[in-house]
């Protein structure tokens, strides 16, 4: 008997938690049930038809897909294909896409046995018992929706595991390199918001902190780049937060980044002191605002106070060491043009490290769902089942943030535009206005749905900076945006052919020469480069004149939060 266990990510460089935990979970009951089970992973990027030979090659006999939004259809069009190719085969599906429809999924895909609904470790347990014969009937299995001589049988859930039972699924990590690493330190999540699937299950519950603690100590030894965690809201219990905060303050070995999803209007003061005490680069948060329209927030049954956020945004930005990640959701109940516009601006200027512009998706089975007659919400009958207009805003206005959504993607939360995009902000009368008008540039051009470069990216914003009702710009004093435009591509990248809106080199070859003539002698401000000579030095750096001050641009020490350059300001004889 052979159990495969198919998941379909997003990106290769993800993992799937999911099928890793079932596989673990099972293996430890018994050695018989490791020996029948294999995991395969693919991403959305392949053919189809790359995954079907692959499935075909393996020759499970029975097939179980971890489904989400973003591999439905994927899912959808293997499982119409596979009982032609393995005539054989049972499939059995499980994940939040498929859990609280799972009658009408078995209709529109009926070459499936059956749904595993909710969390599936001891459900897939059962499972694999009932196909190596250990179970005599599905009638015994908890959790599941099947389909049995042309009937859909559904049994109700059994208890939720106990999370101190489910295996540490990363001892070899000889699967998962180069790729995000994800954990989870709890289930489930305390608040009741309309938009998401984690407020259907109440049952919150904690894995046992020396548990956590072992288990954070192995990703640190073996210096994992990255390790998400998948909680809810992590910070929910305060207690258990900072147990595992301080326990990796105080075991850093400067090399692993741990991401965290947290409530800001829950921190404490001692969260803020031990924060201030990290490394740069040890966590990152990612924060939900997603509105600051108070009846917005009512209507969604979202608790946030939006003053302790901003207080909380600003306080761990002044540290310097966290990069934060800010979230906002168009097409919420209340929320029009204006009132989005407001709260972009509002949370703009907290100055997150990203801000991310999402789009509310109405997900099978949450209270969202329930609200579409009342709030007039259009959706797509596709994944992601993204807003298409509402009571409060029209198609039309989704359209425009979309423009004003990508336009935040290129040039905020690449961090490659910071300098320039801050000195631009200053010319409009909001942040909202100045995404805007660059998305209309982008219309008016006919820039869209093309790939461009970076340094294309840089002449485009420049073009419009141009282009724009700005006063230098009308009196033909664009020159603060050209050097801002320079000093953020030179913080970034070593580009050896000067892009047209830079004009002509500003040090000159001569200057340059007797600089690094002199820096091979005395190792004034690169002492760090003492094993390379004049030549190999002007490789990795650059010297630019930025009003009338000579910078050197040092890319072999860059800032670990945002790999910018280290910039020196330096002497140059001017014979």
């Amino acid at each position: 008997m052979h159990i495969l266990l198919a998941a379909i990510n997003a990106k290769y460089i993800h993992s799937n938690l999911a099928v890793y935990s079932l596989r673990a979970f099972a293996a430890a009951e018994k050695e018989v049930y490791a020996q029948s089970m294999s995991i395969a992973e693919y991403t959305i990027n392949q053919q189809v038809d790359e995954i079907l030979t692959d499935l075909y090659k393996r020759k499970p006999d029975v097939l179980c897909i971890s489904c989400y939004l973003w591999n439905i259809l994927y899912v959808e069009q293997l499982v119409r294909e596979l009982p032609k190719v393995l005539p054989d085969l049972e499939i059995w599906l499980g994940g939040p896409e498929v859990s609280y429809h799972a009658e009408k999924v078995l209709k529109r895909m009926p070459q499936v046995r059956g749904v595993m609904r909710g969390e599936g470790e001891n459900t897939f347990l059962e499972l694999v018992k009932y196909y190596l014969r250990e179970i005599p009937s599905l009638e015994q299995m908890m959790g599941i929706t099947y389909m049995e001589k042309g009937e859909i049988r559904a049994h109700p859930a059994g208890p939720a595991p106990d999370l101190d039972r489910l295996p540490f699924v990363y001892e070899d990590l000889k699967d998962f390199q180069n790729r995000i690493l994800y954990y989870e330190s709890s289930r489930g999540c305390p608040f009741s918001c309309t938009y998401c699937l984690s407020s259907i299950e109440k049952c919150l519950r904690f894995r046992s902190l020396d548990l956590v603690k072992k288990e954070l100590q192995f990703f640190i030894d073996r210096e994992v780049p990255q390790v998400k965690f998948v909680d809810r809201t992590f910070n929910c219990r305060h207690e258990h937060a900072f147990v595992i905060w301080s326990y990796l303050a105080e075991h850093d070995r400067g090399k692993t980044n741990f991401h965290f999803e947290i409530a800001a209007d829950l921190l404490r003061e001692e969260d803020f002191r031990l924060i201030a005490s990290m490394r740069p680069g040890l966590i990152q948060l990612e924060i939900g605002v997603q509105s600051t329209n108070q009846r917005t927030l009512r209507a969604i049954r979202r608790k946030m106070d939006f003053e302790r956020v901003k207080t909380a945004v600003e306080r761990i930005r002044d540290m310097h060491n966290v990069h934060q990640h800010l979230d906002l959701i168009a097409g919420l109940p209340y929320e029009d043009y204006e009132s989005f516009r407001n709260s972009f601006d509002e949370v703009y200027d907290l100055q997150p490290e990203q801000l991310q512009l999402g789009f509310l998706k109405v997900l099978k089975g949450s209270a969202m769902e329930e609200q579409v007659q009342a709030c007039q919400l259009l959706y797509q009958d596709r994944p992601p089942f993204e807003v298409l207009s509402t009571r409060w805003i029209s198609y039309g206005e989704i359209v425009r943030l979309k423009g004003v959504e990508e336009m935040v993607e290129v040039y905020y939360n690449s961090g490659q535009f910071f300098h320039t995009m801050r000195l631009l902000r200053k010319a409009f009368p909001d942040a909202f206005s100045l995404y805007e008008a660059l998305a209309q540039y982008y219309e008016t051009h006919g820039l869209w749905g093309k790939s461009y470069s970076r340094i294309a990216r840089y002449e485009i914003l420049f073009a419009f900076i141009l282009e724009s009702d700005i006063e230098y710009v009308r009196k033909g004093l664009e020159k603060p945006y050209r050097q801002a435009l320079i000093y953020d591509l030179y913080l970034r990248e070593n580009v050896k052919n000067r892009p047209s809106f830079a004009g002509a080199q500003t040090v000159t070859r001569e200057e340059s020469a007797r600089f690094y003539e002199e820096e091979e002698q005395n190792r004034r401000y690169l002492p760090e480069y003492e094993t390379y000579d004049r030549r190999q030095m002007r490789k990795m750096t650059h010297l630019e004149r930025i009003e009338g001050e000579v910078l050197l641009f040092d890319y072999l020490h860059r800032d670990r939060r945002t790999k910018e350059a280290r910039v020196v300001p330096v002497q140059i004889e001017t014979k």
